[in-house]
């Protein structure tokens, strides 16, 4: 019976500790075809410590049929900082296209829709850019995004 008690606290400690752990990476939602993925970042930074992590593992897959369009969903730490997308896309005869980027700073804005520009258009790369804006010498004219985190959506034709 002694035993059992110890067993018991030890389990309940565990979760606390658990419930008391800090979060993880912000995580960024893709949604596809009836599909959803949740991903982490592949990369990011902690621009006060100088610390950076890699997870190339991170990267999301879903299956898009060609001019279908991605929705994507960040949180609000994410959302309040400006981030950029960045999508790649081939033709229908399979040929790469120019990058399409667009840039969100309304530090309110919670979801994108990237659309291919054709009907046979195939979405190959989504990525999300988190940035943080700073000046090396305090003046604001001379500030500079800065990527502090990175996620990746890879996409497979079906």
């Amino acid at each position: 019976m002694r035993r059992s008690r110890v067993v018991a606290v030890l389990a309940a400690g565990g979760l606390a500790v658990a419930g008391c752990s800090a979060p993880g990476p912000a995580e960024v939602t893709f949604y596809a075809d009836g599909h959803t993925i949740r991903v982490g970042p592949i990369g990011n930074c902690d621009i006060t410590t100088g610390v950076c992590a890699a997870d190339p593992g991170a990267a999301g897959t879903l299956k898009v049929r060609p001019g279908r369009s991605v929705q994507i969903s960040v949180p609000k730490e994410v959302a309040e900082t400006p981030w950029k997308i960045t999508a790649q896309y081939v033709n229908g005869k399979g040929e790469p296209q120019p990058l399409k980027e667009d840039i969100i700073t309304s530090r309110d804005r919670y979801a994108y829709t990237v659309t291919p520009p054709a009907k046979d258009d195939q979405i190959v790369v989504v990525e999300i850019a988190q940035a943080t804006v700073i000046s090396r010498t305090g003046d604001p004219n001379d500030a500079e995004p800065i990527t502090t985190a990175l996620w990746s959506l890879q996409v497979r034709p079906s």
